[in-house]
């Protein structure tokens, strides 16, 4: 049992197996009182309250997104980079936020203003997702196969727990790599290799 403030005046305790079904509208209301939480929501409409990481997953994602950011300064005309608190609208209708993400420059420039300030309605072409102790992976494997479905070119998921990391493609069979050392960017993101050595230490 885990117990989550998800209003501002309803604390609910839930078995982690309940499913709760809300609509986008009543998703966008949860999101926005309760910001300091990492909400998402599937395409069936499936409330998921993802608690807080611990010290282990934070310091990791730290390292991932700092190494992420300072490639998106030196390569800013190429697109839009986004940290874990960015929630994106698939195309199937899902809200989802990966650890990181990045959009092509053309895409995101094609958003209205409006479009840009609430939950970007695009699935993202880069994604990345870290496994965190409490993440079930065949959940985690499930997620980064719907981002590619629904239009990333390029998906990490890193598993320190195992040291794999599994690269997804579209139309491609996923690629799993034991204990690498670094990651290419490949051509989606040219010239960014993410070091590993802090992920996996």
């Amino acid at each position: 049992m885990y117990k989550q403030q998800i209003t501002n005046d309803i604390s609910l305790e839930l078995p982690h197996e309940l499913l709760l079904k809300v609509t986008q509208e009543q998703f966008e209301e949860l999101s926005t009182v309760n910001r300091d939480l990492r909400l998402e929501r599937t395409a069936a409409g499936e409330l998921i309250v993802n608690p807080p990481t611990g010290g282990e997953s934070g310091r990791r994602n730290f390292s991932i997104t700092g190494q992420f950011a300072r490639w998106q300064e030196e390569h800013e005309d190429l697109g839009e980079g986004f940290d874990s608190s960015t929630g994106f609208r698939l195309p199937n209708g899902a809200d989802r936020s990966p650890d990181a993400a990045w959009v092509i420059r053309k895409r995101w420039k094609s958003l209205t203003p409006q479009q840009r300030k609430g939950f970007v309605p695009l699935c993202p072409d880069f994604v990345i997702e870290l496994r965190s102790e409490s993440d079930s992976l065949p959940k985690l494997q499930a997620k980064m196969l719907e981002y590619i479905d629904n239009g990333a070119k390029l998906g990490w998921l890193i598993n320190p727990q195992k040291r794999q990391v599994e690269i997804y493609r579209p139309g491609r069979e996923v690629e799993v790599l034991e204990n690498p050392s670094s990651l290419s960017g490949e051509d989606i993101l040219p010239g960014f290799t993410l070091n590993l050595r802090r992920v996996w230490t």
